[in-house]
């Protein structure tokens, strides 16, 4: 049953400036991942399997490709019901300005947001990766009385600086809250650990409304949830943690904030692990997506000398031509043509990829539409690879669009839309 009181508010308007050059012409909740997904769908995913249908998407940054993947492949709801997934840009409201923190993003479309009768508002990241059951910390919210609902979960204390950290008594009530601290507090009894912010947040609507309304005039706040709105509301208000529940049914807790390019394609790389982490296969957890009309993926060639269409150990999207190249430990978006000879080793081809014959590419990411020459090589020659392309701390070789200056071939392929 659809939780007809629960408005979510998912916020997709970041730059993901961490994750250039692939953010370059899109937001960073449109970066593709697992093939045939983009990062939103993971959460959007999370929302219907939670019978959260009344959403609001808040865009802004590039937001082209984002929007129209929303309309195409999620208008799935019952309008007649009430239900909704709408795409909100900036509107301007209240000011001239671009959202200037996460805060100031729901403040500057509570005129929309006022509109939809709704108890309670649930604020989402559309840029990370994990399965949760919402319905279930409404449940929480609701038991204990809560005015506002922090969602965490349990990280090494090495890694806790980049998260909000939380202090909380037995009771689960939150005593303090620290937005991304040098120096993270540890677990009562855990040295090695801290409690961390999820950037879910669960609100009563009035707490919300009254809170954004405090904070929006205030010249000395970031208006960001984490920095600013959290911290004033729990000496004033009840504020919870609430225990992340995995449902990806696995012995360890999954959940990735994929915000830089090596955290990009390790958990993407995850994928073609033969036990993964993080299930794509979970029949009771679907994960959905935008379906495009294409034909499925094609092997061919099978010399008995150096020629061989295969792919192992490898997710290989609908579309995909194997044209005598060899495929392992990759993710093949739709719509890849590896051509004869050529090798893939441990990378990541966005859609329309193209890798000409004799081309070996290791340890890559290849952005949308790239073709890649004949006789090319990436990611054996790293120096060389720096002078070219952007290479991560962890030599990992992303090859952005356009990289090679030409398109591919006249008669191969087809016509596919901007991103």
């Amino acid at each position: 049953m659809a939780q007809n009181n629960l408005l979510a508010i998912l916020l997709a308007g970041g730059m993901g400036e961490r994750l250039m050059p692939l953010t370059v012409q899109r937001a960073k909740p449109a970066v593709p991942f697992g093939g045939i997904y983009r990062i939103i769908d993971v959460t959007l995913s999370n929302c219907f399997n939670s019978a959260v249908r009344r959403i609001f998407v808040l865009t802004q940054y590039k937001s082209q490709s984002l929007n129209r993947h929303v309309r195409l492949g999620w208008d799935i709801v019952s309008h007649e019901l009430g239900e909704f997934i709408e795409v909100v840009p900036p509107q301007m409201r209240v000011g001239s300005d671009w959202y200037t923190g996460t805060a100031d993003a729901v403040y500057q479309n509570l005129y929309s947001i006022d509109l939809e009768p709704a108890e309670h508002i649930l604020i989402l990241s559309g840029d990370h990766i994990y399965k949760m059951d919402y319905s279930l910390m409404l449940d929480f919210h609701k038991r204990n009385n809560a005015d506002l609902t922090v969602a965490a979960i349990q990280v090494d204390r090495k890694d806790a600086s980049r998260f909000g950290i939380i202090e909380t008594d037995t009771d689960q009530r939150i005593q303090g809250f620290q937005e991304k601290p040098a120096d993270p507090k540890p677990m009562p009894g855990q040295p090695e650990q801290s409690f961390a912010s999820m950037g879910i947040y669960l609100f009563n609507r009035d707490v919300l409304f009254q809170a954004l309304h405090d904070d929006a005039p205030r010249h000395d706040s970031s208006h960001d949830f984490g920095r600013d709105i959290i911290p004033a509301l729990i000496g004033s208000h009840r504020v919870f943690s609430y225990d992340f529940r995995d449902e990806n049914k696995k012995e360890a807790q999954y959940w990735r904030d994929i915000g830089t390019l090596d955290a990009y394609y390790e958990a993407n790389m995850d994928l073609v692990s033969v036990e993964p982490i993080f299930n794509l296969y979970d029949q009771t957890w679907p994960l959905r997506t935008l379906v495009p009309q294409t034909p499925p993926a094609k092997f061919v060639f099978a010399d008995e000398g150096s020629r061989m269409g295969v792919a192992v150990d490898s997710i290989v999207s609908p579309g995909c031509i194997i044209s005598g190249g060899r495929i392992a430990n990759s993710i093949l978006s739709t719509d890849v043509r590896v051509h004869s000879y050529s090798r893939v080793n441990n990378s990541i081809l966005f859609p329309g990829v193209q890798i000409g014959r004799h081309a070996k590419v290791f340890r890559a990411i290849i952005d949308k539409d790239v073709y890649v020459p004949e006789n090319e090589t990436i990611g054996y020659d790293l120096d060389r690879d720096r002078e070219r392309f952007t290479v991560t701390e962890s030599g990992v070789v992303v090859v952005p669009r356009g990289a090679f200056g030409s398109a591919a071939p006249v008669g191969v392929g087809h016509v596919r839309a901007a991103d």
